[in-house]
């Protein structure tokens, strides 16, 4: 980031991480595919669009390298802008500790599989964006849907109701958008949703969850158990879902996604060779519990593929009913 384009920021910071980083590689889990609308990937950096309390604020995160290592310049335009910049350090992953995975004594207990990924992976955090509705609306929409249909009504809906990030199309990406405030949201009519091949009952989740958007936000203040179960308190909410969004809000070290489609097979291959279902997938990652996100964050890294067994989840097209 040049001298210039600081000074032209509303507000800006710098942050050097303790230890090696990769800034795609740590952010990446809160890209809604290659097409968020929400994000953009430059090489002048990492744009993101988000409302905060203050308003809407466009951030970009350009990473470089000095002489002790990484260095993030974060800048920030818009209503919003201090707000997404005191915000950055979370982001970041500046709060996610894997000391207590590392320490031989526990190395002592992973599968080699495991332990070479994370060796190959020491740059890798664990992100804290500390918005519960930005993360919310979009995994309740890949509620028992394939990612491709959650996605493709995602964008759908951004394009229509979404609003124009600060500095869109001048200084910062063309197109980028700040998604729906709880509000817009709640304005969204039926066939909207239903144009974006959102069924109903995932709608109305939607709807039910955003009625009380004030409490939805402060659960960012709450440790991430409690703010999952406090999300699963909301009709339509269930553990994938509070685990999906406290993965990313809380940078959860620990919560694991029982319900997905894929998840616990893939596990099982990788850790057993074989196939298990939910409660197999929770007693193989029992002995790390406290650190199992992270187990499963260095499979997913390790390159290992699970063998195709029968026949995929059918995509579907509900804008045709």
């Amino acid at each position: 980031m040049s001298a210039g384009s600081t000074a032209a920021a509303d507000a800006s910071v710098q942050w050097s991480p303790d230890g090696d980083y990769d800034l795609l590689q740590t952010l990446g889990i809160l890209l809604r595919g290659n097409s968020d609308p929400a994000a953009s990937i430059r090489r002048d950096g990492y744009w993101l669009a988000f409302t905060t309390p203050d308003g809407p604020a466009t951030l970009r995160l350009s990473p470089w390298t000095s002489g002790s290592g990484t260095v993030i310049d974060a800048a920030a335009w818009g209503p919003g802008s201090t707000a997404a910049i005191e915000g950055v350090p979370a982001l970041l992953g500046a709060g996610d500790d894997w000391s207590a995975f590392d320490k031989p004594a526990f190395h002592a207990t992973l599968p080699p599989l495991v332990i070479e990924a994370r060796r190959r992976n020491k740059a890798v955090r664990l992100p804290s964006t500390l918005r519960v509705i930005d993360s919310l609306v979009p995994t309740i929409l890949e509620q028992k849907v394939t990612v491709i249909e959650a996605r493709r009504g995602y964008r759908y809906l951004m394009y229509r109701h979404g609003t124009p990030a600060p500095g869109s199309g001048t200084f910062a990406p063309a197109g980028l958008l700040v998604p729906p405030t709880p509000e817009a949201w709640l304005r969204i009519p039926s066939w909207e949703w239903h144009k974006a091949g959102v069924g109903p009952q995932r709608s109305a989740t939607v709807m039910r969850a955003l009625r009380s958007a004030v409490a939805l936000e402060r659960l960012a203040d709450l440790p991430a158990a409690e703010a999952a179960a406090k999300l699963q308190t909301i009709p339509g909410i269930g553990v994938w879902t509070a685990a999906e969004v406290v993965q990313r809000t809380h940078g959860c070290p620990d919560s694991i996604a029982v319900g997905d489609y894929h998840l616990a097979a893939y596990v099982g291959a990788a850790l057993t060779g074989r196939r298990t279902d939910d409660a197999g997938m929770l007693d193989l990652l029992a002995p790390w519990k406290g650190h199992r996100q992270r187990v499963v964050r260095m499979i997913g890294l390790s390159g290992f593929r699970k063998p195709t067994f029968g026949p995929r989840m059918t995509i579907q097209d509900h804008r045709s009913h």
